[in-house]
């Protein structure tokens, strides 16, 4: 009887253990195609599987597309960085309908997004923090194939900031002002122009977001419309693919938050509490982006840069026992 009660409270004290990894089970999360998307993706995948003994794996991932199929299809079961004013409407109606949740923010400050030029430029001439200086000055802006026209930077195809840029782009009337907007067919194209042109002095303009290693590497101002923010219009308009008459508007406040799906929150409790603790500030995101760039890193080394060297960070994430086991694995 006593070697039955002893193996009894063996089994008892392992099955919470078998009992959070079962639950947990496979997890995939979407691997963004943007640096700082693709480490976060890769911190919480190391730390769901070696954490929370999820079976982790990361699959490819993009705004709208992983919006839609977390949606319609419950997968992936992660976002782990979702600038959500830009599926607002549509993510708002999937966690109506009990199919999605925001687990927490990704950004504790937000993000920021906007039209910008470089620095430089308006130390020289104040008027081009204006929409209307850069209308002025259109032909310091450049066309990199046809000198005869001005420049201006949207997002990449299949980001839905392309929508929000283009409709802006419209609203604007930039391009009756010389300007045509270009397709930087990439993050690291649309990058890699504001390097170029900064570093040979040239005239840059077009759309980009915060928090970035570009924007902590390279002085940027964000270009006032003169109009304010309209929030309103900006949900149901400027970020609609359909919107006919699109208004100027300055970009709302931009929420970054973990989307996950409802199936996955309901099944792993514990690995969604981790999820909610989980944000970064502008200020870390920007130093951890910085050093990817500057040690040509992917997302994989970035997040087990972070995890080794900023324990005091993500260790505040999660329990003390989780902590362990990460520490372990690493």
């Amino acid at each position: 009887m006593k070697k039955l009660l002893t193996t009894s409270a063996l089994l008892l004290a392992a099955m919470p253990m078998a009992s959070y990894a079962s639950e947990c089970g496979k997890v995939t999360i979407a691997d963004m195609n943007w640096n700082s998307a693709t480490v976060i993706a890769n911190i919480d995948r190391f730390i769901l599987a070696n954490g929370y003994e999820c079976d982790a794996e990361l699959v490819p991932g993009d705004t709208m597309p992983t919006g839609t199929s977390m949606i319609e299809k419950g997968e992936p079961d992660i976002a782990p960085e979702f600038w959500s004013n830009s599926l607002k409407a549509a993510l708002d109606k999937g966690v109506a309908e009990g199919r999605l949740r925001y687990a927490g923010k990704t950004l504790s400050e937000g993000g920021v997004e906007g039209f910008w030029v470089p620095k430089f430029l308006v130390d020289k001439d104040p008027s081009i923090a204006t929409i209307e200086g850069v209308k002025k000055n259109a032909n310091l802006f450049k066309h990199p194939e046809d000198p005869s026209k001005s420049a201006f930077y949207g997002c990449p195809a299949g980001w839905n900031c392309q929508i929000s840029s283009g409709n802006l782009f419209n609203a604007l009337n930039l391009e009756e002002e010389g300007f045509e907007l270009i397709d930087p067919g990439s993050g690291a194209g649309l990058s890699g122009s504001i390097a170029k042109a900064y570093e040979r002095g040239e005239g840059w303009f077009g759309y980009y977001w915060a928090p970035t290693a570009v924007l902590g590497k390279y002085e940027m101002v964000k270009v006032d419309f003169g109009s304010g923010i309209d929030e309103e219009h900006f949900k149901t308009c400027t970020t609609d693919a359909e919107c006919l008459d699109p208004k100027p508007t300055m970009y709302p406040p931009s929420a970054v938050d973990t989307v996950i799906t409802e199936s996955f929150a309901k099944r792993a409790p514990e690995a969604v509490s981790y999820l909610a603790n989980r944000s970064f500030t502008t200020a870390d995101l920007n130093s951890l982006l910085a050093w990817m760039e500057e040690n040509q890193a992917d997302g994989e080394i970035a997040g087990e840069y972070f995890l080794n060297n900023h324990a005091d960070i993500w260790s505040q994430w999660v329990s003390p026992e989780v902590a362990k086991k990460v520490k372990s694995a690493l």
